[in-house]
């Protein structure tokens, strides 16, 4: 269900993809982080707070923040590296209203493993054709703008970019778009493991069959967005009160 307030609706969203992360085992301790561009604001930003579990996370403890590391509103600080990912991938890269950063299990181990890729072996897989970057150099913990500046740049015109020895970063212009990305991707890179420790060859199809597959899978744009109003029903009947909506008081935006 849409709310009429745009910045209340991006708390719910970015609320429902942590959450849903947390279900999915995307997640990692406290770490990470996913992010939302403030609507109508081009220099602010919604991301979840540094120390709580995202399965914890409600709308009203998501924190706004500026490109230069200040919390705008919120109760929470953001962990340092949030802000050197994200605000520069939300300033260099307009149109990535949504920045979803994780270490999740699947697809991380692709990013340590020698020309770690994703391979077009399975349906999956042939969605992100030509939509993957992939950094080769790991830079350290991101504290910095010099680094963050540096993610973006390999980020480049590509919605998903995988660190290597690090993790992934997915972007989209919806979140559910994103989520979507985010999640069969992990589905992707697992199948890819699984399929590696049988010990024999990949079936990788042609690249003329894995492009009209994406083309296939882009063309349903309404998939990502029933996926992610399923989510939040899921999350109504298993966690009564996630959304805390009495509690999205804002000032100054």
């Amino acid at each position: 269900m849409l709310v009429n307030d745009p910045v209340t609706q991006a708390r719910l969203d970015l609320a429902t993809a942590l959450r849903s992360a947390a279900r999915h085992g995307l997640n990692e301790g406290v770490c990470n982080h996913f992010s939302m561009a403030v609507p109508g604001r081009g220099d602010l930003f919604l991301v979840n707070p540094q120390g709580l579990h995202w399965s914890e996370v409600t709308p009203s403890d998501l924190v706004i923040a500026d490109f230069a590391g200040n919390v705008v509103e919120g109760h929470f600080p953001v962990e340092a590296s949030a802000f050197y990912i994200h605000a520069r991938i939300h300033a260099g890269k307009p149109g990535a209203a949504a920045v979803l950063h994780t270490h999740m299990p699947y697809a991380t181990a692709l990013t340590s493993i020698q020309d770690g890729r994703i391979e077009m072996c399975t349906q999956n897989a042939f969605r992100y054709w030509d939509r993957i970057a992939y950094d080769e150099t790991y830079g350290g913990v991101a504290l910095s703008t010099t680094e963050g500046d540096r993610i973006c740049r390999a980020l480049g015109d590509k919605d998903i970019l995988f660190l290597r020895n690090h993790g992934i970063i997915v972007c989209g212009p919806t979140m559910a778009e994103a989520y979507e990305d985010l999640y069969y991707l992990e589905r992707a890179a697992m199948v890819q493991v699984l399929a590696l420790q049988t010990g024999r060859p990949l079936q990788l199809i042609d690249d003329a069959c894995a492009r009209q597959t994406a083309e296939q899978i882009a063309a349903d744009t309404q998939q990502a967005f029933l996926h992610f109003e399923a989510l939040k029903r899921m999350l109504d009947r298993d966690e009564p009160g996630w959304r805390k909506s009495g509690q999205l008081e804002r000032t100054g935006v």
